[in-house]
Formats: structure tokens, sequence, C-alpha cells
């Protein structure tokens, strides 16, 4: 039997971006959605996975570091929690962000772990979309 591998791949979505400002969580002349942005791609592995950005005073160091650059200003230090879950698949904690954790372009509550498949979009922060995939 073969055996699933996870990853996370990470990139600036425009859609998420737009409809950050039709809401008005940031003002557009506050935030720009980024002109250059490299796609990036992180391996699920492991129990626990925070998702954020490093800060040294903070001591913060989350396993799936979105300091950038660009950084979203929108991403807390500690925004998420990829969690795996004992059938091998993934889910999703928000522990309270500032900003909040949309999965598939609904809000999740915070402290409640969401299961995740295969090819589901987290998006935080001002621009910032995570699309969960398996691999066999």
């Amino acid at each position: 039997m073969r055996s699933t591998t996870w990853a996370a791949i990470v990139r600036a979505s425009r859609s998420h971006y737009d409809s950050v400002i039709a809401r008005g969580v940031v003002e557009s002349e506050d935030v720009e959605f980024p002109a250059d942005w490299q796609e990036r791609s992180f391996p699920l592995a492991g129990s626990r996975l925070r998702v954020g950005r490093r800060s040294i005073s903070r001591e913060v160091a989350p396993e799936i570091d979105l300091t950038g650059p660009p950084t979203d200003p929108g991403v807390s230090r500690l925004h998420a929690i990829l969690v795996a879950q004992p059938d091998g698949s993934w889910a999703v904690e928000d522990p309270g962000s500032e900003n909040g954790t949309i999965v598939n372009d609904s809000e999740i509550p915070v402290g409640q772990p969401v299961p995740l498949t295969s090819g589901d979009t987290i998006c935080i922060g001002a621009w910032t979309a995570i699309t969960i995939v398996a691999s066999s």
C-alpha cells in the first residue's frame, strides 16, 4: 500500500485580496497586492505545523513561515495550525488570529479543527492562499 504525502502550496491570491478589500478589512491604499510573489511549497509532516510569520523578539518560529518577501501584513505570527489526523489527512485550526481564517470561502470558528481534503484552500491575511494537496 502506497502512503499519501501532503503539501501546502502557498501563493498570492488576487481573488482573496479583492474580497478582503471589498469587505473593508483593509484599505487598498494601505496594503497593495504584491507584484512579484514566488509560489512556495511546504511538505506536511509531523503532528502539528504552525502557520504564521517568524518573530525573533517574540521567539515565534512557525514551521510554515510566511515572512516573505513580500510579507503579507494581515498574517499573524501564529495564524493557523495544521493538525495531522489519525486517518492520515489534515485539519486546520485558527488559534485566535487577528484577521481570521477562511477555508473554501467560509470563515472557520476559532479553536475548532476543520477537516481538509486535497484541493482545499485556506485563505489568510490580505492575499495569502494555501492549497492543501495530497499525492500517492
